[in-house]
């Protein structure tokens, strides 16, 4: 019977170090060579100093940067362990808020940031990507449009010409992967890095 099982436990043996050590190993040393940056998380540097990833969204609150989309990520309350309180763009931790369509409280917060964007900005319709979270809540990325319908808040916070800062975000806008991959982006983190750029 031992003849019979030996080579199964052989074979069970070489595949989990195959594809659970030499092949990870291999792929994780090529993409360290031919992707450097991805492979080491795509970090974004500001004065020597990591100041985040251009695959995370970040919290930004303050007028006077963009914001991205609405993270649904939440945790445990530090203070009651029963409760949970948001913790937006957490990458420890990363969920979506699983509220459909007829989902009351989904409807009272979509509407709620409708209002909110409406008196920010009553000129242009507010973009999707605005008031709906991603599956991840950590999307890095917003829409054109999405950006563009924050530059009058933005230019008022900083005290600039609407026309620089929207010069900014068109030098932001990065376009279909090799032309028919996905839709054009702006990276929320890079723009509001060359908004503080822009006045130094």
């Amino acid at each position: 019977m031992l003849r019979e099982i030996r080579p199964a436990i052989v074979f069970i043996i070489a595949l989990t170090v195959i594809t659970g050590l030499i092949y990870p190993l291999a792929i994780t040393g090529i993409a360290g060579v031919i992707f450097p940056d991805q492979a080491k998380g795509s970090f974004i540097e500001r004065d020597g100093k990591v100041v985040g990833s251009a695959l995370i969204g970040q919290n930004f609150v303050s007028d006077k940067y963009f914001h991205g989309r609405p993270s649904a990520i939440s945790g445990p309350d530090p203070n009651d362990p029963s409760k949970t309180v948001a913790t937006p763009y957490d990458a420890t931790n990363s969920s979506a808020s699983n509220l459909g369509p007829t989902s009351k409280a989904l409807s009272d917060r979509v509407a709620g940031d409708i209002a909110k964007l409406k008196a920010e900005n009553q000129n242009a319709p507010v973009p999707a990507d605005l008031v709906t979270t991603s599956a991840s809540g950590l999307d890095p990325d917003i829409s054109p449009d999405a950006a563009f319908f924050q530059v009058p808040r933005v230019a008022k916070a900083r005290n600039l010409p609407e026309d620089k800062v929207r010069e900014l975000v068109n030098g932001q806008i990065a376009g279909r992967l090799l032309g028919i991959i996905g839709e054009p982006h702006v990276n929320v983190l890079a723009l509001n890095l060359a908004l503080d750029a822009a006045q130094k």
